[in-house]
């Protein structure tokens, strides 16, 4: 087996997608890859900012647009740095999350795609799909699923 070259790794701010950006920076780290750190997000006013924060709450975080990436990927860069990556690009996506992986993944050539669990075994995940579900299903490149929600 050959080590990989290119890893993206998509996070959304959450917990749990940290562990996934850990877990890829130390593969990141052990194969002397270049760890690119993802996040996608969606441009939202605020009027409709307001009423996805009063309905998602804690999960809000996932639609308050371009403000949150710049510190979404600062975290992640950090994490990253103290689980053993040293070469690591950061890249703010607009659009939605399975589709812009995939894109960046064809973009950079990567050879593996690191994405937590977190959805998978939700009734939402299984009627509507999940971003591990779905870039598994779709994707051309090695697909790691971290367990970072159990």
């Amino acid at each position: 087996m050959t080590a990989y070259r290119t890893i993206v790794v998509g996070t959304d701010g959450s917990d749990s997608s940290y562990v996934a950006v850990e877990k890829a920076a130390a593969l990141a780290g052990v194969s002397v890859a270049t760890l690119v750190v993802a996040c996608a997000y969606y441009p939202i006013d605020d009027r409709d900012l307001a009423a996805a924060t009063d309905v998602l709450k804690e999960e809000a975080y996932q639609v308050r647009g371009s403000a949150p990436t710049s510190e979404i990927l600062r975290v992640a860069r950090d994490r990253a740095l103290a689980a053993g990556a040293v070469d690591i690009v950061e890249r703010a996506m607009v659009g939605e999350p399975v589709e812009s992986l995939l894109a960046l993944v064809k973009e950079v050539d990567a050879d593996l795609l690191v994405v937590g669990n977190r959805g998978l075994n939700t009734l939402a995940g299984r009627l509507l799909g999940s971003v591990p579900s779905d870039v598994a299903r779709k994707s051309r490149s090695d697909v790691l699923i971290v367990h970072t929600v159990r």
